[in-house]
């Protein structure tokens, strides 16, 4: 791709440029406000050649618009030993947190402006280059298939995040900056000797354009393999800065412009918008009382009204995953609700595994390996005690508890996993997540807050996201906490009847029980699409709450076993 750049000998005129600029500028700017209204995001990344002028291409250029709605990202330099994701395919902790959180966490929301001075890009090719032999007659077959290997790990999670966006409502467009190699070597050895820039440059920099080649290689193969649908790049001949200004802002109209423009298919958006209408009815909104207090001719109409609508989602969902799906996934009707233990012998049980789980943490910590233990579950199926029991065993400074309340303003103005990329443990951590991600494909799509197009690709994003957690060397952990009706409704009970329980209950709680078929039939869906070999699901059991508490810990603690005795 790099090879059809064509370098110029000389920049356009001064005056030529600045009434191009100022012409497409000001186009740029009510564009801007147009897609602010409409809620449309954009990502602008600039990738490139150290001393290409990323940082100068972005000051010229947002310098005019309205810095309310502008933000720019600088990716800090890396360094190797958080560089294993990358480069080495070994099982175990790669760095603090996962390379694509920083991104995710720069993100401004839709309706803004968010720029990248380089980006996930420059993270995979300043690793991939620090790890290449010193002297060309050195670069093996070795480093050749450690470079192929570390792009078949990395390029899924770039090409997950772009296409994330796209679907998001996020226009995404990414700028290469070419220039040659003397035209490097001369820049840097300017900024190097400059006593109020030589900051910028530091040695290995310099050392670097030497190994112009390699990089080149490495550049093109990158651009080659990652022209994502929607997200392709835009490369330019930055030797001089005018035309690349030009150029830059000529882009970003046409793009917008292009969106902006779009014809909307009433069509569609009447189908949407009455499936997802359907979606949350539900049961008869109009009959506000709940089960205790209607006829049972009365709840069995409303029960086969939900049914059918539980049938009519499910099929909408999606047929299969395009990830690898355990052959034995969960089933609801498989689960075996007489499991239980008396409480003496767990008492002793729980005394053990709570033990093993301290000895383990620390040897976890040390060895930096992150653990994510998520809980799902029917409402007063025990997911608040089981947490507490785990929690128990941990050092109160190493784990934190994520609940998932409904989502605030600026997280509905994000892709719904943004609210979870901000909230990651770091590596030798726990985080504990009281409900989670899946809300897309449980709640939301059962009460119709996510549109079908939103909850239905959901799936595959969801898997996206937990490869991501577990190729950077998590221990993922995902518990659905069952219940059978019979006993939800025997716990409902007696909360209410609790003082000191009773806050845990609310008409909302027993308005859901009217909805179970649609939960129900969601539920299957998840388990069907969302059970990968690297993250599959785990039922806990909980008519009887110590059989959870002490199936949960189990498998904490084998799963722990299991990663540290690979060490």
């Amino acid at each position: 791709m790099l090879e059809t750049i064509t370098f110029h000998d000389s920049d356009i005129s001064k005056s030529e440029y600045k009434e191009q600029f100022d012409q497409l500028i000001s186009r740029l700017i009510v564009l801007q406000q147009e897609a602010k209204k409409k809620d449309i995001g954009m990502v602008v990344l600039f990738e490139g050649w150290k001393g290409a002028g990323k940082g100068s291409r972005i000051s010229d250029l947002i310098y005019h618009l309205d810095a309310r709605d502008t933000s720019v990202y600088v990716t800090e330099d890396f360094h190797d030993d958080e560089a294993r994701l990358v480069r080495d395919p070994s099982f175990g902790a790669t760095g603090y947190f996962p390379m694509m959180q920083q991104f995710w966490k720069a993100l401004g929301p839709r309706g803004s402006m968010t720029f990248y001075d380089r980006g996930w890009y420059s993270v995979v090719a300043q690793h991939l280059i620090n790890a290449a032999p010193r002297k060309k007659t050195s670069v093996t077959k070795r480093y050749a298939a450690m470079v192929e290997e570390s792009m078949d790990r990395v390029m899924p999670m770039m090409e997950s995040f772009e296409k994330q966006l796209i679907a998001d409502g996020y226009l995404v467009v990414k700028f290469f900056l070419h220039i040659d190699q003397e035209t490097q070597r001369t820049r840097l050895n300017d900024l190097y000797n400059d006593p109020q820039t030589f900051w910028r440059v530091s040695d290995r920099d310099l050392a670097q354009v030497d190994r112009y080649e390699q990089m080149y290689k490495l550049y093109d193969e990158m651009l080659e393999n990652s022209n994502f649908g929607s997200a392709e790049w835009v490369v330019l001949e930055a030797a001089e800065k005018r035309r690349v200004n030009l150029q830059v802002v000529k882009t970003l109209v046409e793009v917008l412009e292009k969106e902006l423009n779009k014809p909307v298919d009433e069509e569609t958006l009447a189908a949407e918008k009455k499936a997802q209408k359907n979606s949350a009815s539900g049961v008869d909104e109009a009959n506000l009382l709940d089960e205790r207090f209607r006829s049972a001719e009365e709840n069995a109409r409303l029960l086969a009204q939900a049914q059918q609508q539980a049938q009519e989602l499910s099929a909408v969902a999606p047929k299969e995953s395009r990830f690898p799906i355990v052959k034995d996934y969960p089933r609801l009707e498989e689960v075996d609700h007489t499991l239980h233990y008396e409480k003496r012998e767990y008492k002793k049980m729980l005394k053990a595994e709570q033990e093993k789980l301290r000895r383990l943490e620390l040897d976890m910590y040390i060895k930096r390996v992150p653990m994510i233990i998520m809980y799902e579950g029917w409402d007063a199926a025990g997911k608040g005690g089981s947490i507490k029991r785990v929690a128990q065993a941990l050092d109160a400074r190493s784990y934190t508890i994520f609940p998932s309340p409904a989502p605030s303003r600026i997280e509905l103005a994000h892709p719904h996993l943004w609210r979870y990329w901000t909230r990651l443990p770091k590596a030798g951590h726990v985080g504990i997540y009281d409900r989670s991600w899946y809300g897309r494909v449980l709640v939301e799509r059962v009460e119709g807050f996510a549109s079908v197009s939103q909850w239905s690709r959901a799936y595959d994003e969801i898997n996206e996201f937990e490869r991501d957690l577990t190729n950077w060397g998590a221990i993922l952990l995902k518990f659905w906490v069952d219940i059978s009706p019979e006993t939800q409704l025997e716990r409902f009970r007696a909360r209410e009847e609790n003082p000191e329980k009773r806050w845990k209950i609310t008409a909302e709680d027993w308005r859901n029980r009217d909805k179970n078929p649609q939960y129900y039939a969601a539920i299957e869906d998840m388990f069907r699409l969302t059970s990968t070999e690297f993250a599959p699901w785990y039922i806990l059991e909980s008519d009887n709450k110590y059989y959870a508490r002490i199936k949960a810990l189990r498998i904490i603690n084998e799963a722990l076993e299991d990663r540290l005795n690979s060490f």
